[in-house]
């Protein structure tokens, strides 16, 4: 039975029966080496590449806006309640007395982290929310996707989010929501070329 060497083997696939690496990186499979003991019989050609169903998702390289909704929303939401349950925590043991006794102690502990990570949870999960459909609706009316879709994005959610406080508060929402959109891409585009992941 034929085996492959070492240096024909690729680096992104450990050598194993049956598969053959040329040196181009190209990976080959035989179902039916095992059986006529060689790799040059029934070679099958494997992808070195994602394979999509239609060409244009190759060329798609951006969540949905589904996708964005459920990333933005649940990740706000999960930092806000996290968040929020360490500030209720820490207010929880501001608020114990000295003759509350032990379950009157976890109780008040509980509840206020339970009550301030739900409010603040809610409240970043729905800035993310804002944030994914802003963005969606600026790819799509630019069909674009650069630093501008984000900047603009988190502009108008923090803008629109505080609306109601009046004109000055809604535009140092927006600036404050451009400048942190503006910061995650540029942090994120930074740890990719920096960070080995």
């Amino acid at each position: 039975m034929a085996s492959t060497s070492s240096s024909s083997s690729s680096p992104a696939f450990p050598e194993r029966k049956g598969f053959k690496a040329d040196a181009d990186g190209q990976l080959y499979y035989s179902p039916y080496s095992e059986l006529f003991g060689t790799m040059d019989q029934h070679m099958y050609k494997l992808p070195t590449t994602p394979e999509f169903l239609f060409s244009e998702e190759a060329t798609f390289q951006r969540r949905s806006l589904g996708e964005n909704i459920q990333y933005y929303t649940g990740c706000g939401y999960l930092g806000g309640a996290v968040a929020g349950g360490a500030k209720g925590l820490v207010d929880g043991v501001r608020q114990i007395e000295s003759g509350d006794t032990a379950k009157l102690r976890v109780n008040r502990l509980l509840n206020s982290s339970g009550h301030t990570g739900r409010m603040l949870g809610n409240k970043i999960g729905i800035v993310g929310l804002m944030y994914a459909g802003m963005e969606s609706g600026a790819w799509y009316l630019r069909k674009s996707d650069d630093l501008l879709n984000s900047v603009a994005a988190g502009l108008a959610t923090g803008a629109f989010y505080k609306a109601a406080a009046g004109p000055r508060t809604a535009a140092i929402a927006g600036a404050l929501g451009a400048m942190a959109a503006g910061g995650m891409v540029v942090g994120k585009q930074a740890a990719k070329r920096y960070l080995p992941l």
